[in-house]
């Protein structure tokens, strides 16, 4: 199984829908467990980072500059 390369404000698409019918879920915290919010109801889960591997579908959007801040000349 490959690791998941996450983000704060990353879009996934997770395989089990949510209770409201929506597929895509927003990081907003990241550690042992991935703080998550349902892109349909605005409901906020924590889960576990391998069951996040475990359902990850896809990237929908990358959230901010996956190269990093920029730097001032």
């Amino acid at each position: 199984m490959a690791v998941v390369d996450l983000a704060i404000d990353d879009v996934l698409r997770l395989r089990k829908a949510h209770p409201c019918g929506s597929h895509e879920w927003r990081v907003v915290r990241l550690g042992a467990d991935i703080g998550l919010v349902c892109g349909g109801c605005g409901h906020r889960i924590l889960m576990d980072r391998l069951d996040v591997e475990r359902r990850y579908l896809a990237h929908v959007s990358r959230g901010g500059d996956a190269a990093g801040p920029e730097r001032a000349p």
